[in-house]
């Protein structure tokens, strides 16, 4: 190919020289009621958010007494989907669970 010399080559190397910005990332809280058992919240943390018994035992009694609790950092659209799943899996159970997020 015709025109593919150096002009080519410093072309090529300023791309792989461009940095990539990170995405923004949200908080997932969630919020306490009181009707929402102790032990859903947990099956929550541990099912969705994958936390340990420990931790998600730690969170659920930081919600609790808090009022809220951070269940995790994730990209927008993770922090979307594990929103959504906490709300359809309280609502399948019957429960009032509020879970939000917000931008860090």
């Amino acid at each position: 190919m015709a025109g593919t010399g150096e002009k080519g080559q410093e072309k090529a190397a300023v791309l792989e020289r461009q940095k990539v910005a990170r995405p923004p990332m949200y908080r997932v809280f969630l919020l306490n009621d009181d009707y929402t058992t102790m032990d859903f919240v947990v099956h929550v943390l541990e099912s969705i958010f994958h936390k340990s018994a420990v931790e998600a035992t730690q969170i659920m009694l930081h919600v609790h007494k808090k009022g809220a609790g951070l269940a995790g950092v994730y990209t927008r659209d993770i922090a979307e989907t594990k929103v959504e799943a906490v709300r359809s899996l309280a609502r399948e159970r019957q429960f009032p669970l509020k879970c939000v997020m917000e931008k860090e």
